[in-house]
């Protein structure tokens, strides 16, 4: 590891958060241009430890395949697959990204990161069976989704998920779809892999245990970032030309700092999660999967029920989860004291709306926080009906804000989804909101490029890197059969998507 501190503290770029979108964007940066001068910033002694972290995250990499609140049912009957469609094909752009990283030898061998996971839905119910089908049928329709798979056939779906199966009471109507090549991502060995390479690049500078104390617009249209060494050590003053917050729920407070007027008005919604984790080897060997099954009403999206089978540093295991509940927090490792310390007067309004106008919310929310770990094995057993609980163990997710969105017709909008905020010289930049996140952090990243750095990016020189890392680049995936096809089947070589878990 290339261990260094830039000679002096004007940088090109600089980066809060050591998470996977800023690992993201640095990594599109340097291989855009390895000259640049960029610094990164991580409060916590580690890189990737908070919502990256495996642990931490859903590690699906959400596509559209399962995920049944992508798909909303409207009001005539239809089903909306349209995010579905921009979903999955953000994620294409991800696979493609990593295995161009894989085929240049930045990134280490796909399994490391990423290994396949069959993605399914699950219903039960004559309501959600007819509602599933309806989605298969939209969604089969269109070349990004006809490899998607349908059934009703009980003894169908046992081969597909034999321990939500075993058990079940035969006449119970059951529905599934499947999808057999989905991923399942470690985002935090990821993270921890571009920044490894970051920092054998020159121009690049990790600072952690660093916190960022004052961030400032100067008066040559830089800006001046203040950090601060929470070991008691020196501190650092940075003269950056673009600053990019992405401490994930930690960036409210940070575009706060910033003063900018297009902040103002946004609000966090912390909502804190829980897995119950399998410790039964031969449970685990069964499952090999992740199946996505229909929210309760009021969830937000991130509560989604699933039981999920994650390879997290090499180890395989077993999830079910997560359960929602509230906290005052906005980072695992945060403060009690982040959301009253983010209420602002241009805020509290909104604030106070979003809670009046989410009733279904709240109560979803402390119905969770009152669950004994009895009765959330008992939410288990419906989707795993032989599930022991002795073979099951409570450990702490991490922590999602929801945005608060001012508007004009609203005073405030629970916004479930992510959102990047630019100032209007688009030199700072910051990342609100949670899923689908981390999946689509390359589409997100590459608007971030597009946007604030959009002289560069019309260059012949950038033009052609960035094509040869998304070779979909300023075509449409969605739009486009015979290109989806040719970059789909170079994602699934390159990335070990076709071999099934051992």
């Amino acid at each position: 590891m290339n261990d260094k501190t830039l000679k002096n503290n004007d940088v090109d770029v600089l980066l809060v958060g050591a998470g996977i979108m800023s690992a993201t964007l640095g990594m599109l940066l340097k291989q855009l241009d390895p000259q640049l001068k960029i610094a990164m910033v991580e409060r916590l002694p580690i890189t990737g430890a908070e919502s990256s972290d495996g642990w931490n995250n859903a590690g699906t990499g959400h596509s559209g395949y399962c995920e049944l609140n992508y798909t909303q049912l409207q009001s005539d009957g239809t089903v909306d697959i349209s995010k579905a469609l921009s979903i999955n094909a953000a994620f294409e752009e991800s696979l493609q990204f990593w295995s161009y990283l894989v085929d240049n030898d930045i990134l280490p061998s796909p399994e490391e990161f990423i290994n396949q996971a069959p993605h399914h839905s699950f219903v039960t119910g004559e309501k959600d069976v007819e509602f599933l089908r309806s989605r298969y049928q939209a969604l089969s329709s269109h070349p990004l989704f006809s490899v998607m798979e349908f059934s009703d056939d009980p003894a169908v779906i046992k081969q597909w998920m034999p321990l939500i199966m075993e058990g079940r009471n035969p006449n119970q109507k059951v529905a599934a779809t499947r999808v057999r090549y989905g991923a399942d991502v470690n985002f935090g060995a990821l993270t921890n892999d571009l920044i490894a390479h970051l920092r054998d690049t020159d121009n690049f500078e990790l600072l952690v245990q660093h916190s960022v104390d004052k961030i400032e617009k100067l008066s040559t249209k830089r800006w001046g970032i203040t950090t601060k060494n929470r070991t008691g050590g020196s501190s650092r003053r940075f003269n950056a030309g673009f600053v990019f917050l992405g401490a994930g729920g930690g960036a409210l407070p940070l575009l706060q700092k910033s003063g900018i007027p297009e902040s103002k008005g946004y609000a966090g919604f912390p909502i804190s999660g829980q897995w119950l984790v399998c410790t039964n080897p031969k449970v685990v060997a069964q499952h090999h999967a992740k199946i996505y099954g229909k929210a309760s009403v009021g969830a937000p999206p991130m509560s989604v029920p699933h039981l999920d089978s994650r390879v997290i540093d090499g180890k395989r295991t077993l999830l079910f989860g997560p359960f929602a509940g509230f906290t005052t927090k906005f980072l695992k490792k945060g403060s009690f004291f982040d959301l009253p310390l983010s209420m602002t007067l241009a805020n509290i309004y909104p604030m106070l709306s979003v809670g009046l106008h989410n009733i279904d919310l709240v109560k979803y929310l402390i119905t969770e926080v009152l669950k004994t770990q009895k009765s959330k094995v008992e939410s288990l057993q419906e989707y795993y009906p032989n599930a022991n609980p002795v073979d099951w163990f409570l450990c702490t997710a991490g922590k999602r804000v929801q945005i608060i969105k001012p508007g004009i017709d609203h005073p405030g909008k629970l916004e479930f989804g992510t959102e990047v905020i630019h100032s209007e010289d688009e030199t700072l930049t910051a990342l609100l909101g949670a899923s689908p996140g981390a999946s689509t952090a390359v589409n997100t990243m590459l608007s971030i490029v597009e946007s604030s750095f959009s002289e560069q990016i019309k260059t012949d020189e950038w033009q052609e890197k960035i094509k040869a890392m998304i070779p979909s680049y300023g075509q449409s995936l969605i739009k486009d059969p015979a290109l989806l096809a040719k970059i789909r089947t170079d994602n699934i070589d390159t990335l070990k998507l076709d071999i099934l878990p051992q």
